[in-house]
């Protein structure tokens, strides 16, 4: 029996996602919940299970192809006879209902108590809530749809059946009827398309995602040898929005300090050579996560967010430490759940764990989710500092600069020492000019002289 397999909402609430690697070939024998295809949505990568036992017959999308939730992926020949076994997963997208069909509920008749279907990834739909109205053929897309004579209902012929099926609506006198889904239509809109201009490839006449790119690049001015053209999706895609609305929806102040970290550099040697970081890696990081853990504790206030809604400042009394995250598929800010409580081990080991991780692609929206301050480590990339903008949802964000040899004033006396830069851009909705400037003096202050941090925890 053969089934296709759908590209399920992961449970971000996202109408499409990216294919990024295909781990069968037809062909192949797979097993129930076996790992199948790798997708990318705007905020990681995910892994998909196949849920039935079966030879896969076909692969329905190609590698780098953007296919919307609900449409067939993969289609498997199922092993078990037909009707031996119940399904998994059922389609995401209900079929229409029969012709002659009678809503239940609709006429007097007890409506069925809601349930969920049993799905493998993502949170399921509803059933028995849930209809498609039957699509209606469509017209030719350049001849206006005719004004209908009789709007009332109309009875279904059937062989015996009374069942009545209300009419769709018609177009509007001089607008031409087009058939979109949802995500072609935003995205049309994005790219300025006009969908009434299009003539669709898709099934009876349905205007596809490659009808829209097709009609920009009649329009897009062809690249010379000195231009690239890069599309923006998944991860950069998300990260630019994400960034344009923090930017201009939180008042952001920056402030700097120069800071002598040459007493962290010796200790962060000391810490290597102990047994408890044996099998760690320990960089002047780990000291810069705990200074900002301290001084949040401090000055709680730092630790908060703005809420819009209700028009009130919810403090954090946890912290979910978010680490920003250069990787080959762009921006992620990956947090660290309860950093608060972690002893330096646990911290050093949390820290490399999210880096690896973000280095092989494999960070999950979950681990994305809920962070409360972010450090941006620029130092890395060898420069003193930046401006850093605030991660959504965040009411402040440390950027860590390079570390490098400078002159410096010790006991009146000019010295070669280790100095970096530290910056701390804040939401002045939340965080006021003393506040910003308490935290980022006890940032540096630990950083001067890292007894601050037992003084202080």
């Amino acid at each position: 029996m053969r089934r296709e397999f759908r590209l399920p909402d992961v449970g971000e609430g996202l109408t499409e996602a990216e294919i990024v690697r295909w781990r069968v070939q037809p062909g192949d024998e797979v097993k129930v919940n076996q790992i199948v295809v790798e997708i990318e949505t705007a905020k990681s990568i995910v892994e998909l299970p196949i849920p039935w036992d079966g030879v896969v017959a076909a692969l329905m999308a190609e590698e780098g192809q953007t296919v919307d939730v609900g449409v067939p992926v993969i289609a498997v020949d199922t092993l078990e006879e037909a009707g031996t076994q119940e399904r998994l997963a059922e389609d995401l997208v209900p079929n229409p209902p029969e012709e002659g069909a009678v809503e239940p509920g609709a006429h007097g008749g007890p409506a069925p108590k809601e349930e969920r279907q049993a799905v493998l990834v993502g949170y399921g739909v509803k059933t028995g809530t849930t209809r498609r109205r039957p699509r209606k053929t469509p017209t030719p897309a350049t001849i206006p749809a005719p004004p209908v004579a009789n709007p009332a209902r109309t009875a279904t012929p059937g062989a015996g059946e009374t069942a009545e099926a209300e009419e769709p609506a018609p177009a509007a006198p001089g607008r031409v009827a087009v058939l979109a889904k949802p995500p072609v239509r935003k995205l049309a809109k994005d790219l300025g398309v006009d969908l009434t201009t299009l003539t669709g490839t898709g099934p009876q006449g349905t205007i596809t995602r490659e009808d829209v790119h097709a009609a920009v690049a009649q329009v897009t001015p062809a690249e010379t040898p000195d231009e690239e053209r890069v599309p923006v999706k998944g991860v950069r895609k998300m990260t630019a929005q994400a960034m344009v609305g923090s930017a201009f929806t939180a008042p952001h102040v920056t402030e700097f300090l120069q800071v002598d970290v040459t007493e962290t550099m010796t200790a962060v040697r000391r810490l290597r050579a102990m047994p408890d970081f044996a099998e760690v890696r320990v960089s002047p990081l780990l000291l810069v996560a705990k200074a900002v853990l301290v001084a949040a504790a401090r000055h709680p206030m730092i630790n908060s967010v703005w809420d819009e809604a209700s028009q009130e400042i919810v403090v954090k009394r946890y912290v979910n430490l978010g680490i920003a995250a250069a990787t080959p598929r762009g921006l992620l800010v990956p947090n660290i759940k309860n950093a608060h409580r972690l002893p330096l081990p646990a911290l050093a080991r949390a820290l490399n764990e999210l880096a690896e991780t973000a280095r092989e692609g494999r960070t999950q929206p979950a681990e994305m989710a809920g962070g409360t301050i972010t450090i941006t480590n620029v130092g890395v990339f060898g420069v003193d500092t930046g401006t850093p903008i605030l991660n959504p949802g965040e009411s402040a964000i440390l950027a860590f600069g390079q570390v490098r040899d400078m002159p410096w004033v010790v006991d009146g006396e000019l010295a070669v020492r280790k100095v970096t830069t530290l910056a701390v851009s804040f939401d002045h909705r939340v965080v006021d000019g003393e506040l910003g400037s308490l935290f980022l003096r006890d940032v540096g202050a630990m950083l001067e002289d890292p007894l601050h941090m037992l003084a202080w925890s």
